[in-house]
């Protein structure tokens, strides 16, 4: 193998990274759309995704010798993953079930979210150590950060868990947070 390190070397190796990190970047957005339901978007970004695929494919495979393409090549995959995850979380498609779980501030918290308009559900429950209440709640994944942070200043004790859901009916979604 050879290292061609000439300009229009190293410019064809940046292109190769660039394309590769875009293509990959797309079809990680791709999967997590699809995991949400999201088809039409997701046979965008699958077709884009794959005229990248082909194109960049060849080149690396028309020089096989160049190192360079080759390190490109891989390089861009493995940043393409952690840029299209990073995308995907700005982005924040879907919904989140949460769960807070409060010894001594539940109703407080509850109180707290339901002002900015969330539904709230408050379930007497038993820990470890004693009486808890446990708030369940869904909302945007969107909002998912600011309804941790208002349930940890109602309750900075507080457990909380948050996980990715499809809903199978839409209830009361509550206006939430205003964006501006």
């Amino acid at each position: 193998m050879e290292l061609d390190l000439t300009l229009a070397g190293v410019l064809w190796a940046l292109a190769i990274f660039a394309l590769r990190v875009s293509s990959i970047s797309m079809d990680t957005l791709r999967f997590m759309l699809t995991m949400r339901g999201k088809k039409a978007i997701s046979w965008i970004l699958g077709f884009i995704e794959s005229v990248l695929f082909v194109v960049v494919m060849g080149a690396v495979l028309d020089d096989l010798n160049n190192i360079l393409n080759v390190v490109a090549y891989a390089a861009g995959f493995a940043t393409g993953n952690v840029v299209g995850m990073n995308i995907e979380k700005r982005l924040a498609i879907g919904h989140a079930h949460i769960k807070v779980i409060s010894k001594q501030r539940g109703q407080a918290v509850a109180a707290a979210l339901r002002a900015l308009d969330y539904a709230v559900t408050e379930i007497p429950a038993r820990g470890r150590d004693g009486a808890v209440i446990l708030l369940d709640l869904t909302v945007r994944r969107k909002d998912a950060k600011a309804v941790e942070e208002k349930a940890l200043a109602a309750d900075p004790e507080a457990f909380i868990t948050i996980e990715d859901i499809t809903p199978l009916r839409r209830g009361y979604w509550g206006t939430g947070f205003t964006r501006s």
